[in-house]
């Protein structure tokens, strides 16, 4: 094969060529090259010209007993345009052996819609007589070095695995850093995620991660050493492959990008929309500002969220939770008799209650889990999820047990639960919490007669989808909100939700990369909401999460507050604060509109910096402990613009696309409108 093939005149090239020993396919974004042991070299191209990101690597391979089989001799390859759930594109097919006993064949896929973007499909062929036992596989196993003369870090990161200790979802990168980033449990009630991960230079980044449509478990190991990241897909999967058999690995993909990893989240959600994964379009409900009873946490009683309703409505605010406390046990999802001693009839009245002070009612609700005593767990023993010694699972903040989310009866229990909540009680919405769950561990109970223990982790989207189903079925504005508490969101529960919270956040920092992440990953629309302001830096943040495009929420307590520590009363000078807030975010409504996070690196930039686009106008929000200086105000497209900080109330001057800097000094936060003049 000689020369360039051009896919599509007068397009960004999707081309294939062979050069010095080396076959290469190429889209004007990326090149991969395939040299003639079968190792791979990734380059990012710009103007027509490549920079090789990384050394030639032994991307795929398998291992078995007496080590790593990477070692092979290319033999064949080929090359044809294709078009299907993607597009037009281009593919390549390399073949080769491993001293004549094994067969890989590497499939590269590179799409005009997804520059950048190359989808990988590697199998394996046992050409031997005898089995061949393997004990696992990589892919995607590059390594990209720093920049000479960069100052530290050398990197940044984006890892998509979930912890018990909560980590920030990004990371600095230098020597010395490691996190495997299992997409199976961590803990005993941590797990899943999203299988990308992604690394970046303050030019250019690399990213890999697996196309499969359910959850898998694989690990996205991230490291850096002597000035080099280094990523792969790796899969612990014992499998026997019989002689002439052929292996199939999971579809993987390598991408490269400038700026950080939002390139990436946002191909790869888009990859995944074709795939039939994709957000649905949110309620006008789903925008609307929160607050919630948590506040009161779990000794909250119905007078105290009723004598609370009407300060909340007066603020601005038009959704009312009601959180964990009202439910009789975990598990046993019926009214507590001791604070509603009428049962289904106080609870109806409660939400008649939040009706009439012009506010919608959502309902906390924990599933999966059944406690210790509670009646689900006596009744219901067949529900639970057992591990291969035919223990249960520990929902350590719960003190429960975990239900297989595989099991009929479990599906039909939740169905149930929800035609009560939304059907019966009158309930607008629902607050899905905890942080087991978001993923769970394979079931192994003979009685749910699985085909396989990992059909509990890979069904647990269906799970949702029944809650998410019957809830629409009820009421098609029903807003149902996943909260899993701290983890890393499992990208394939997104189908069954229309709103996502910042979940826990343990600072401002994380309610701003939470929210640049959900927003690449569901879309620039995504009703993500800040999580309640009270657990922002200061209890008080509410620029970190207006200015992203982010709902407001708040779990203030008022007219008095019965914790005398870690009260959440609304002072007059909190109260004055927070009408401000809320009534900026009211008038501005930011998340309905579009999240540009294209335009600024969240690590590299300084100051941090955010964007939100509406159609006639622009919106920054600029973050640092302190700030003197030239910010650069980017995508502004012709004409003058006058920017004004709109909590300040001060105009800064005049700006155009060419002209764009401003010079401003700040403490914490900056948030400016860029007004066409």
């Amino acid at each position: 094969m000689a020369g360039v093939q051009s896919l599509v005149p007068g397009s960004p090239a999707l081309a294939v060529a062979r050069k010095s020993g080396t076959i290469e396919i190429a889209d004007g974004a990326m090149a991969l090259q395939i040299d003639v042991r079968m190792r791979t070299r990734v380059g990012r191209q710009n103007d027509g010209k490549t920079d090789w990101l990384t050394p030639a690597c032994a991307s795929e391979s398998l291992q078995v007993a007496h080590g790593d089989i990477d070692d092979f001799t290319l033999l064949s390859h080929a090359s044809e345009p294709v078009f299907g759930l993607h597009g037009r594109g281009r593919r390549l097919v390399a073949t080769g052996t491993a001293h004549g006993a094994i067969e890989k064949t590497v499939r590269a896929y590179l799409y005009e819609r997804y520059p950048g973007f190359a989808m990988i499909e590697v199998s394996y062929r046992n050409l031997g007589q005898t089995p061949l036992a393997v004990q696992g596989w990589t892919n995607g196993a590059l390594r990209m070095h720093a920049r000479a003369g960069h100052s530290k870090p050398h990197f940044w990161s984006f890892n998509g695995g979930t912890y018990p200790d909560r980590r920030d979802w990004l990371r600095p990168l230098d020597d010395g850093f490691a996190q495997d980033n299992f997409l199976g449990m961590t803990a005993s009630d941590y797990g899943s995620g999203t299988p990308v991960v992604d690394v970046w230079r303050k030019d250019c980044g690399l990213a890999v991660g697996h196309l499969a449509t359910s959850p898998r478990l694989v690990s996205l190991p991230v490291r850096c050493e002597k000035g080099m990241a280094h990523v792969s897909v790796v899969a612990k999967q014992e499998h026997t492959i019989a002689p002439q058999e052929r292996f199939d690995t999971l579809e993987t993909f390598v991408a490269v990008h400038g700026g950080d990893y939002f390139a990436t989240l946002d191909s790869y959600r888009r990859i995944m929309g074709d795939r039939g994964l994709h957000s649905p379009e949110p309620p006008e409900a789903s925008y609307e500002p929160i607050w919630c009873a948590w506040g009161y946490e779990r000794e909250v009683t119905t007078p105290m969220i009723e004598g609370t309703l009407p300060k909340a409505h007066d603020l601005g605010l038009r959704w009312a939770v009601v959180d964990d406390g009202w439910q009789s046990a975990v598990g046993d999802w019926f009214p507590n008799r001791n604070k509603y001693p009428r049962g289904d009839a106080d609870m109806k009245q409660l939400v008649a209650s939040i009706r009439d002070n012009g506010m919608k009612a959502r309902l906390w609700y924990t599933p999966l889990a059944a406690a210790p005593g509670s009646d689900m767990l006596h009744d219901h023993t067949d529900m639970l999820l057992l591990d291969p010694e035919g223990e249960v699972r520990n929902i350590s903040w719960w003190n429960s047990f975990y239900l297989c989310p595989a099991y009929e009866p479990t599906i039909e229990a939740t169905r149930g639960l929800v035609r009560k909540f939304l059907g019966e009680w009158g309930y607008a919405g629902l607050k899905v919490d905890g942080q087991h769950l978001n993923g769970v561990a394979p079931c192994y109970n003979p009685a749910h007669k699985h085909a396989r223990p990992e059909e509990s982790v890979e069904k647990l989207q269906d799970f949702y989808r029944a809650i998410y189903e019957t809830a629409r079925q009820i009421n098609p504005d029903a807003v149902i909100e996943i909260c899993p508490c701290g983890t890393e969101y499992a990208f394939f529960n997104f189908p069954s939700m229309n709103q996502a919270p910042a979940s826990d956040p343990e600072s401002s920092w994380q309610v701003r990369l939470k929210g640049k992440t959900l927003k690449a990953l569901m879309g620039p629309r995504a009703p993500f909401a800040g999580d309640h302001v009270e657990l922002s830096d200061g209890g008080d943040d509410f620029a970190s999460t207006v200015g992203i495009g982010a709902i407001v929420s708040t779990k203030f307590t008022w007219p008095v507050d019965p914790k005398p520590k870690d009260s959440f009363l609304l002072t007059p000078e909190r109260e004055a604060l927070w009408r401000k807030w809320i009534a900026i975010y009211n008038e501005k409504m930011l998340p309905k509109s579009i999240y540009r996070g294209e335009l600024y690196d969240i690590g590299f930039d300084k100051p941090e910096a955010h964007v939100v686009e509406t159609p006639d106008r622009m919106y920054y929000a600029f973050y640092a402990p302190r700030w003197k200086g030239a910010i650069p105000l980017r995508g502004l497209r012709a004409g003058r613009y006058s920017v004004r900080d709109y909590f300040r109330g001060t105009e800064l001057g005049v700006v155009t696309k060419h002209d764009n800097r401003i010079h401003a000094s700040f403490e914490r936060f900056l948030l400016l409108e860029a007004v066409p003049a």
